[in-house]
């Protein structure tokens, strides 16, 4: 019986998107899987060592891993028109070099943050402390991910967006590529295709089920938001983008993936549709 690890981060979205298999809501042939849940840049770094068969990361991370790990088209999230913030405490003027809390060396808004800001002096500090430390003055900003976005305290402002950053970094209109799922090259391609379709199969069940999946996440204590604050954050980043990605995700990716090359985060540039699972092999298999 095929078995396979699973992690991703304890976010919302994340949970949203993978807990339909949990639940026993999506299964295909004798295919079963173990998850994990950790924050974004241990996630990273695990992946970096390939410990997952299929593992959540940032998309700033994956030329990295790109030998290992195929990049799944599906259970992603991309900021459009949102994404993360740069905070810091009301009326407090930043200077050239400020310090800053980022959640993770290798986490795509540290990438753009890097690129635009190059003077800063970084802390990486788990993504759940940043707040905390901007407010004690531990930092002077920091770059708030995941719901506290949506919830951080009225003593701070938005210095900038990330998302702003972006647009101006990739010169054109596009999703900024946050964070996927990323399967391990080893697995058997039938079964990579497999695994691929029970993780969108989850997220359209989530979709088309949020009421119901919102509320069992919420009594089982499994995510940190009230049901509002849920609903408003899954509109952000558990949608109908996260199902497959479309030719705006791809043509995201790409760029993001040049503006790291240009700035020498990569020795090569890498093309999204390169590194996909080459699902038509299926259709082959059974023709």
């Amino acid at each position: 019986m095929p078995h396979y690890t699973v992690a991703h981060s304890p976010d919302a979205d994340d949970i949203f998107m993978y807990y339909a298999v949990k639940f026993g809501w999506v299964k295909k042939n004798d295919i079963t899987f173990e998850n994990e849940a950790l924050d974004i840049e241990t996630l990273n770094k695990k992946a970096l060592k390939s410990e997952y068969d299929i593992c959540a990361i940032s998309f700033a991370l994956y030329p990295h891993i790109r030998d290992e790990y195929a990049l799944l088209n599906t259970a992603a999230s991309f900021g459009e028109g949102y994404g993360p913030k740069l905070i810091k405490k009301k009326n407090k003027s930043l200077k050239k070099n400020f310090k800053v809390a980022l959640s993770g060396e290798y986490t795509t808004n540290a990438m753009l943050f890097r690129i635009k800001y190059p003077d800063a002096k970084i802390s990486y500090m788990n993504f759940l402390e940043i707040e905390k430390a901007v407010l004690d003055g531990t930092v002077d900003a920091g770059v708030l991910i995941h719901e506290s976005i949506l919830t951080y305290s009225n003593e701070l402002e938005t210095e900038a967006e990330i998302f702003d950053i972006w647009l101006d970094l990739a010169g054109e209109n596009l999703p900024l590529p946050l964070g996927g799922m990323a399967l391990r090259r080893s697995i058997p391609l039938n079964r990579a295709i497999e695994c691929q379709e029970i993780l969108t199969d989850a997220i359209k069940i989530g979709i088309n089920h949020k009421e119901l999946l919102s509320k069992m996440l919420i009594e089982r204590d499994l995510i940190r938001v009230n049901e509002e604050d849920l609903k408003k954050y899954l509109n952000l980043y558990a949608n109908e983008r996260s199902l497959k990605f479309d030719e705006m995700a791809i043509r995201g990716l790409d760029k993001l993936f040049e503006i790291g090359f240009r700035a020498k985060f990569y020795p090569d540039l890498i093309k999204t549709a390169d590194y996909l699972i080459p699902t038509e092999y299926k259709n082959l298999r059974n023709s």
